[in-house]
């Protein structure tokens, strides 16, 4: 009998000093995401956004529960194939507790069957195609980026009306795709109609023959017209559509939000609306100040459209792990995760249970031109809270 509880007391020596141990090792998170490639510029921007809501959230000690913050960081180069062996190998061979990213919709989708198989937490962020938290969702999926239902019903209000007339033009793989049917769903009710749906290569120069089809497909309609534009990296059509003179049709050009460079086209459209997920001079709230006033010290520029997305990946993360008292535990962690809402530049997110999607404030906008300002102006309209907009469950 004293033999056995000696035995019992040493092996609760064992597991308490085990779990001592396990506080005291780092947080370690890995970014995989395209630091090369042709959405590099978003990748750049995400990376800055991570690191800096990793610092707030920590009150700049990078240090959460006891545990130092690591962070990995992985390139995807935009390749399906290499996104899924990066993934693999941050779970694997470096042990991280939690990965973040990708940039692109289609390396996400080859990324989520990793995560399933080590079974540990993917926070998506940029990625953006339904089908993420959709069809091809699993458990340890959760988004902090919008996804294509968000961004289209949030069009849909700004754009959907009686007696219009909409052509779509997006790029040829998951976010054009899916951005196109969800957009196409969110008119329902409107009494606007989708009359004509376009895609192009990613890597298309020229979008004449596109723009024509379009142009024809909208000419003789007796009603408002517009042309609405869904495209993620560069080659963005809206420069180049605009050179076409659609206005003598009276087409309008219309899209979502941006990354600054890319709003630079906006100044030729004054009072084009839309719908975006962040401008940073929009969203007001503490975190947001705070990361408008450091970004601008630091860089020398505002905060972009995706270091707010990246923002609140790593405060998810933060308050995640607060909420499991330091544990990266895969089932502790989702659990924690499940419903928890969190603070972002945007406000408050919370993680929907039933597909892991991060529901959010989305803005209709109206763009105006200052002579001092390269890109146009998103002016917010109506801010469309979690309240305003009925996301549809699609797993």
């Amino acid at each position: 009998m004293k033999r056995a509880m000696t035995a019992l007391m040493a092996a609760a020596m064992v597991c308490a000093s085990g779990s001592a141990f396990a506080q005291d090792e780092p947080l370690k998170i890995a970014h995989v995401y395209g630091k090369t490639g042709p959405l590099e510029a978003y990748g750049k921007q995400s990376n800055i956004g991570l690191m800096m809501g990793l610092e707030y959230a920590t009150d700049g000690t990078m240090e959460v529960e006891g545990r130092k913050i690591e962070v990995l960081e992985k390139d995807t180069q935009g390749k399906p194939d290499v996104g899924k062996a990066a993934l693999a190998e941050a779970y694997g061979d470096d042990e991280v507790d939690i990965a973040v990213g990708p940039v692109s919709s289609g390396v996400a989708l080859a990324m989520l069957p990793v995560a399933q198989e080590y079974e540990k937490v993917l926070i998506v962020e940029p990625a953006v195609a339904d089908s993420i938290t959709g069809e091809n969702f699993n458990r340890y999926i959760f988004r902090t980026a919008r996804n294509s239902s968000q961004d289209a019903i949030a069009n849909a209000v700004a754009l959907g009306d009686e007696n219009v007339k909409i052509a779509t033009l997006a790029q040829d793989y998951a976010f054009g795709r899916d951005g196109v049917t969800a957009f196409k769903e969110a008119l329902d009710g409107t009494g606007a109609e989708l009359v004509h749906e376009e895609y192009v290569p990613t890597d298309t120069q020229d979008f004449t023959a596109s723009a024509q089809r379009i142009f024809d497909a909208l000419k003789d309609e007796d009603s408002r017209k517009f042309l609405f534009v869904i495209w993620a990296g560069g080659n963005n059509p809206i420069g180049k559509i605009k050179a076409m003179a659609p206005e003598r049709f009276d087409i309008e050009i219309a899209t979502g939000g941006n990354i600054l460079a890319a709003m630079r086209a906006y100044k030729e459209l004054p009072g084009m609306e839309g719908a975006t997920y962040y401008y940073y001079e929009i969203p007001k709230n503490p975190v947001n100040d705070w990361l408008v006033k450091e970004h601008q010290s630091r860089y020398g520029e505002p905060p972009d459209f995706f270091t707010a997305g990246g923002m609140a990946a790593g405060m998810a993360i933060v308050e995640a792990v607060k909420k499991t008292g330091g544990s990266t535990d895969t089932d502790e962690l989702i659990a924690a995760m499940e419903g928890m809402e969190f603070q972002t530049p945007k406000g408050t997110m919370m993680f929907r249970p039933e597909d892991h999607q991060a529901l959010q404030s989305m803005y209709h906008f109206k763009i105006d031109v200052k002579d001092d300002v390269p890109w146009g102006i998103p002016v917010l309209v109506r801010e469309l809270k979690i309240e305003d907009m009925d996301i549809p469950v699609r797993n």
